[in-house]
Formats: C-alpha cells, sequence, structure tokens
C-alpha cells in the first residue's frame, strides 16, 4: 500500500508544483488552477485504482516516466483551460507538449530494456496519449474550428461504445501502425498550435491527420468485430450493413442535382447502372469482380460530387457545373464567402467539405465493393434480384412511369456523366466560336470622335450598377412592395428635382453572382456568360461604353469598392482614367459583412473625388454593393452632412442579423435581400436629387437576379434598368425605345438583351451615326 500511496503522493504533489511555476512564469489563472489540479490528481487516483484492481501490477521505471507525461498534460490542461479567458500561453503549451511526446519515446524504450513491459503499462501509456491528443485538440480548435474535436474524442467514443457492446472492450494486439498515428497526432496538433504553419497548410496537416486516425480506428474496431462480436451480433451488423450499403449506393445513383428536386420521390427511381454493376461481376472472377466494383465506386463518387457542384451551381447561379470552365469560378465563390463570413470560418467551412467529400468517396466505394461482395457469395438470388428489377425498369422505360414527377426507370447517372461531358466540349467549342465574334468588324470602332455621343456632350454620365438588383426586387414578391414604395416616391423626389426617368428591363447573362460578366455584357456589347469569355474579352481591343466616352473626350472613372486591389482590366481593357476600389475611398468605418462600406458613403466620396465645382464632363462606372449576398447586416441611412470617414456607421454590424443566423431562414433572407434594396435605391435617389447637377444622366440597373433562396427556380435573367436625366433632351433621343415613364417599370415594359444596350445606347446619341446594329453575339 506504500507504493501505491506513493504514486498518488507524488503525483498529486508535482502536479501542484508544475502549475506553481505555470503561476509564476505564463501566470495561470483560477480556471488553469483548477483545471491542472483536477486533471493532475484524477489521472494519479485513476492510477491507485488501476493498480489496486489490477493482480500482480506495480510501477515500472517506465510507468514513472509515463506518470510524468501525465503530470505535463495536466499543466497543458490548465493553460489550455486558462486560453478561453483570453491569456496567451501558447509558447509554454507547445514546450510542455514537446517534452511530452519526447518521453512518449523514452518509456517504451525503458520498459523494453529493463524488461518491465507489461499490459498494464502499455494500457497506462496509451490512456495517458490519448488524454494528450484530446487537451491538444480543444486547443487547436479554437482556431481551426470545432471538427478538430473528432481527433481527440475518437478513443472516448470508443471506450463508452464499449460500455455498450463489450466486444469493443477488449484488449487490442499491439500494432506498430497504431503507434505511428497515434504519434502523427500528437505532433501535428502540436505544431499546429505552435502557429509555425500557416493556418491553411496546418488545417490541411490537422485534416490529413484526421484521416489517418478514422482509419486506424476502422481497423481497429473491425479487428475487434471479427474476433470477438457474438453470433447475434454478426446477424445484425451483416444485414444492417447491407441495407446500408445498398442504400449508399442506391442514394447516390439516384439522386437529383437540383436542391428543389431533392424529394423522397426522387429516390424511387431504380438505378440501371447499379443494376448492371452487379450483373456483370456476377459472370467475373474474383479479381476482376472487385476491381470493377471499386473502378464503378469511384466513378459513382465521383458523379456524386457532380451532383453536388450542379446543385451549388444551380442554386446560386441557375445552371448546372461545368466542368471545362467553372473551376476558377469555384475559387471566385470560395472568396465571396470569406469576404462574408471572415477567412477562419471560411477555411473551417473548406475543411468540413473537403473531409466530407472524401469520407463520402470512401463509404460510395466501400459500399459498392461490399455489395459486389455479398452478391458474389449469393448468386442466385442475386441474379433473380437483378432480374426482376431489370424487368421492372425495362417495363418502367416502355410505359413512361414516373411517381411525383419522377422517373421509376432511372438513367440519371448515366445522363449526367453524357451532359457534363458534352457542355465541356461546348464549352470548348464555344471558345473558338467567341473568338470569332470578338474579332469580327465593329462598326462602331469607326465613328469620329466628333459624332461619338455628341449628343451628350457636356454632360456627366454615370453607369450604376445595383448589385443583385432583379426583377424579383420588383414584380410578384413578398418584398417587392417595399422596393416599389421607394421607387414611387423616389419618382416624386426626382420629379421636384427637375429630372425624369424611363424604365425597362435587360436579360442578364449570368444570375445570382458573377457581376463582371454582366458588367462586360452591358459595356461591349458581347454575350458574355462565363469566366472563359470573360478572361477572352478582357485581352482584346474591343470598344467599350467607357473607351467610347474616352475617345469622345470624357475623363473616365471606375468606381468598386470591392476591389482590394487594382483591377488590371480597368486600365487595359476599359481604359478608364482612374480607379477607385476599397482602400481609396478614406473610409475608416466597419465592413458590413460582404460589402466594405455602405452604398451612401461610395456616392457622397464619389461626389467629393469627382464631381467638384467646375469639373470635366466626367463618365464613372459605380458599383453599389450593399445589397450583395449575404444582405445582413445592413447599414442605415444617416445625415448626409454626418457622413465623415464613415465611423458613424461603427454601431450598426452589431444591430443586424449575423449571415450564420440571418441564412438559416429563407423567409428572413428574402426579407432581409428586400430591404438592401430598398436602402440602396433610397441612397442613389437621394444622392441624386441633392447633387443639384442639370447635366447630370444616370443609368442605374442590376447586374442580375438574386439567387434562387430569393429568386425560386426557374426565375428569369431580367434585370430593371432606368435612365435619370435632367435635360429633356435626353430622355427623347430615347423616346423610340418606347421604355416606360420613371423608375418602376411594369411586366409590360421593353425587355432587351444586355448585349444590345451598347449598340443602340450609341446609335441614339451619336449624331450622323449609320452604322447598322451589331447582332450580338451569342
Amino acid at each position: 500500500m506504500r507504493v501505491r500511496r506513493l504514486e498518488a503522493v507524488v503525483g498529486a504533489s508535482t502536479t501542484a508544483v508544475l502549475l506553481a511555476v505555470l503561476f509564476v512564469g505564463p501566470g495561470l489563472g483560477p480556471a488553469g488552477w483548477a483545471v491542472g489540479l483536477a486533471t493532475g490528481w484524477g489521472a494519479t487516483a485513476l492510477l491507485a485504482v488501476a493498480l489496486r484492481r489490477t493482480p500482480h501490477a506495480k510501477m515500472g521505471p517506465a510507468d514513472w516516466i509515463t506518470l510524468t507525461r501525465a503530470v505535463l498534460i495536466a499543466g497543458i490542461a490548465g493553460l489550455v483551460a486558462d486560453s478561453f479567458g483570453g491569456s496567451d500561453s501558447t509558447t509554454a503549451v507547445v514546450v510542455l507538449a514537446c517534452i511530452a511526446l519526447v518521453l512518449d519515446t523514452v518509456d517504451g524504450q525503458v520498459a523494453r530494456r529493463t524488461g518491465t513491459a507489461k499490459p498494464f503499462g502499455a494500457r497506462f501509456d496509451g490512456e495517458v496519449d490519448a488524454f494528450l491528443i484530446l487537451v491538444l485538440s480543444i486547443e487547436v480548435s479554437r482556431d481551426y474550428g470545432n471538427w478538430v474535436l473528432a481527433i481527440g474524442a475518437a478513443r472516448y467514443v470508443l471506450l463508452i461504445a464499449g460500455w455498450v457492446f463489450t466486444w469493443l472492450a477488449a484488449p487490442l494486439p499491439a500494432r506498430f501502425w497504431g503507434k505511428v498515428v497515434a504519434a502523427v497526432q500528437g505532433i501535428v496538433l502540436t505544431v499546429a498550435a505552435s502557429g509555425l504553419l500557416s493556418r491553411p497548410v496546418g488545417m490541411i496537416a490537422v485534416g490529413i491527420a484526421l484521416l489517418l486516425l478514422a482509419e486506424s480506428f476502422g481497423h481497429s474496431v473491425l479487428w475487434l468485430y471479427r474476433t470477438g462480436a457474438g453470433p447475434v451480433t454478426r446477424r445484425v451488423v451483416r444485414r444492417s450493413t447491407a441495407v446500408i450499403a445498398a442504400a449508399v449506393v442506391w442514394a447516390v445513383l439516384v439522386a437529383p442535382d437540383r436542391l428543389d428536386h431533392l424529394t423522397p420521390a426522387a429516390f424511387v427511381g431504380i438505378p440501371v447502372e447499379g443494376l448492371a454493376v452487379v450483373a456483370v461481376g456476377l459472370f467475373l472472377p474474383t479479381r476482376g469482380r472487385r476491381a470493377l466494383a471499386v473502378v464503378a465506386g469511384f466513378a459513382f463518387a465521383l458523379v456524386t460530387i457532380a451532383k453536388l457542384l450542379d446543385m451549388a451551381f444551380n442554386a446560386e447561379l441557375d445552371r448546372p457545373f461545368n466542368a471545362a470552365g467553372d473551376w476558377t469560378n469555384l475559387g471566385l465563390g470560395i472568396g465571396v464567402v470569406r469576404d462574408s463570413i471572415g477567412a477562419r470560418a471560411t477555411d473551417t467551412l473548406l475543411m468540413m467539405v473537403v473531409l466530407g467529400l472524401l469520407l463520402m468517396v470512401v463509404v460510395v466505394i466501400a459500399s459498392t465493393l461490399y455489395l459486389s461482395n455479398l452478391t458474389a457469395r449469393h448468386p442466385r438470388s442475386s441474379a433473380r434480384g437483378v432480374t426482376a428489377l431489370g424487368l421492372l425498369w425495362v417495363v418502367s422505360a416502355a410505359m413512361s412511369l414516373h411517381v411525383a414527377g419522377t422517373s421509376v426507370a432511372s438513367l440519371s447517372t448515366a445522363q449526367l456523366a453524357v451532359t457534363q461531358v458534352y457542355d465541356a466540349e461546348a464549352a470548348i467549342r464555344d471558345a473558338h466560336h467567341f473568338e470569332s465574334a470578338l474579332h469580327s468588324p465593329d462598326p462602331y470602332t469607326q465613328i469620329p470622335s466628333r459624332e461619338l455621343l455628341s449628343e451628350l456632350r457636356g454632360k456627366d454620365v454615370l453607369l450604376v450598377f445595383v448589385e443583385s438588383y432583379g426583377q424579383v426586387a420588383v414584380q410578384g414578391t413578398s418584398f417587392s412592395p417595399g422596393v416599389d414604395s421607394v421607387l414611387r416616391s423616389g419618382n416624386t423626389a426626382l420629379a421636384r428635382a427637375g429630372y425624369s426617368a424611363r424604365s425597362a428591363y435587360l436579360t442578364s447573362p449570368t444570375f445570382g453572382g458573377m457581376s463582371w460578366v454582366a458588367h462586360s455584357t452591358l459595356q461591349s456589347g458581347l454575350w458574355i456568360d462565363s469566366q472563359q469569355r470573360f478572361d477572352a474579352l478582357m485581352s482584346s481591343d474591343r470598344l467599350t461604353l467607357s473607351s467610347a466616352f474616352g475617345k469622345a473626350g470624357w475623363r473616365t472613372v471606375s468606381d468598386n469598392p470591392a476591389d482590394k486591389h487594382p483591377f488590371t482590366g480597368g486600365t487595359t481593357f476599359y481604359h478608364y482614367n482612374q480607379l477607385y476600389g476599397r482602400l481609396d475611398q478614406g473610409y475608416q468605418g466597419p465592413t458590413f459583412s460582404w460589402a466594405a462600406m455602405p452604398d451612401q458613403y461610395t456616392l457622397a466620396e464619389f461626389q467629393q473625388l469627382e464631381l467638384g465645382r467646375g469639373h470635366a464632363p466626367v463618365m464613372a462606372e459605380i458599383d453599389l454593393v450593399s445589397s450583395h449576398t449575404p444582405w445582413t447586416p445592413l447599414p442605415r441611412m444617416v445625415p448626409w452632412n454626418r457622413l465623415g470617414n464613415g465611423s458613424i456607421f461603427d454601431p450598426m454590424p452589431a444591430e443586424g442579423l449575423s449571415p450564420g443566423v440571418a441564412w438559416r431562414d429563407s423567409d428572413t433572407v428574402r426579407r432581409l435581400y428586400g430591404q438592401s434594396v430598398q436602402y440602396s435605391m433610397h441612397a442613389l435617389i437621394s444622392w441624386i436629387t441633392r447633387l443639384h447637377d442639370n447635366n447630370l444622366v444616370v443609368m442605374l440597373l442590376g447586374d442580375h437576379q438574386p439567387a434562387t433562396t430569393v429568386s425560386g427556380y426557374d426565375a428569369s435573367h431580367d434585370v430593371p434598368i432606368s435612365i435619370v436625366a435632367h435635360d429633356p433632351s435626353v430622355t427623347a433621343r430615347i423616346a423610340r425605345w418606347r421604355w416606360q415613364q420613371g423608375l418602376l417599370p411594369s411586366p409590360a415594359a421593353p425587355v432587351w438583351r444586355m448585349d444590345a444596350f451598347r449598340n443602340r445606347f450609341i446609335n441614339s446619341f451619336s449624331t450622323g451615326h449609320t452604322a447598322n446594329t451589331l447582332r450580338p453575339a451569342r
């Protein structure tokens, strides 16, 4: 008993000494003391109990080293607990963890060299390792996200499961790879906690460590099942696994590629692809069958990833993913998410998505292989089942049988694969077609400078894009009455200030995002509906509205408060004389999720920079971004004379919902979208009426409809456009366009393709211009 009391006394006292050292050094607080003492004393108490209950167990030299590691881990636990209160003790955590990891390599060697290696010592060593990994995972999760906790929780999930299923609590044989994986966890988590790696690299390293741990635990659970599970358990597990595997393969083969089609009825189809793999496998030798199952499972997993990408693109851009041209858009979309919810949350989300996809691939391949093996063990019943389902598939196909709109004779996976290949080939062909259109003769380049846009000479012409300002904002939705009210009151305010407006609709080449392709379509007169076309356009010398105004003598300006870095194409392609981005506006206020600054500030600052007394005529594209997704939090209008450097907006972000809260409910998202458009339009109209510029011409329009969360599926791509002018001769020049009066176009208003605008605009405002209107290029 003296020996056993000695371990408890030594463990408890050294824990207190270590915590006292940490109190003097890094400055351990009350929370750290409480957690450290509870951890150290709890570990020594459990050790004493284990020694008492284990026959002939006693402390060997290696066990004293392991106890030292346990005490060090108690100190780490105290430091980690203290860090939640704001203290920074990263260095001390890393130092103690490194010492513990080094001692982990020592205790095993000591046990072997002294001949004292015993099962008790191995179990003690393993539990100490597990607790170190748990504590380090808690520390790393504070920066990398809660998914890291899965590393630390794995051992304890298995422990709890062993209380329910006793075969899971059986001792495991020594396995060198298991020791390697355990060491990797501790090393990777320690390095991640140190901050030596960049956050993305660190997250990748921790993710790989988690995958290795999953493999190791999976191997252990499988061994325990094979060696310890009883016949009843085996039967239940086999049947459950068969059902789950069949459900996984069935689901991935018949799953739709649009979220609005993701209903229970979507899974009633019979997947002919799965039947074919099973049928062919019945005639192959074992190796060939398994190879077929693995290849087919991998192909099924790839098609599932394609379906998930299609879901995302259909929801956001109202079109499926294109393997030939949309990889760039994934990066751009990640950038939007990062600006909306922050870099840390985005990195965590990406890591969870990557791990989820990898897990999905493994599960699909394993399920396909399991079904292949199962059918091979029962060839006759499998052949009968495949034959019956095959006949039902043929009859359903012949009769075009559907359930709730879903074809019973499913070919969705094969059709999707064919469609993806066809769309990729079409994108490649389109690149050649667009190059021809891009370099075809453009008669508008031949208009003399003295005639080009001469009817607007001396006027300030502003092209104002209102982000996500789509047709749904003004027609037939729960939020359109609020926007319509702002536009109607805007008509009254503009009329009082001497302005008139004409409105219609333009069909945008994009939906839900990729604003830049809409901007380039309107300016170039070419249909830019992909990043591939946009990149080709940027390397050309196509005449744009901005370059036309520059040629005709205007000072040309781009004002995009979302640009973090100078937009190279702004000078090389659009030929702007001046570019204003996020860092050029003097803004010192808060960001509003994705929006770097409120629209009201953007407009006021543009006036200050470019519309001072006696300024030369200016043509500018101004991008208003307060109505950009995620539409929360939103700013409020403030008195124009109190804008200052923008710090007046400081309290406003905290007054609104965070994106994470708002996007839990689609009705809330739609309401916030409507409010964001109301704000942007209110700010713009108020600004116009305050300018008192009799030479002002404003073309205000949306770039695209908002995403399907707001617009719904199968919505049009139409966006409102209005031309506001003080000089009646401007609206007289566009009378033949038959646009409607005011800012609010009705459902009967004219609808043009967006690429038709450049030519018609130049025709209408260029004296003596006789060039034929170009046919828009698709």
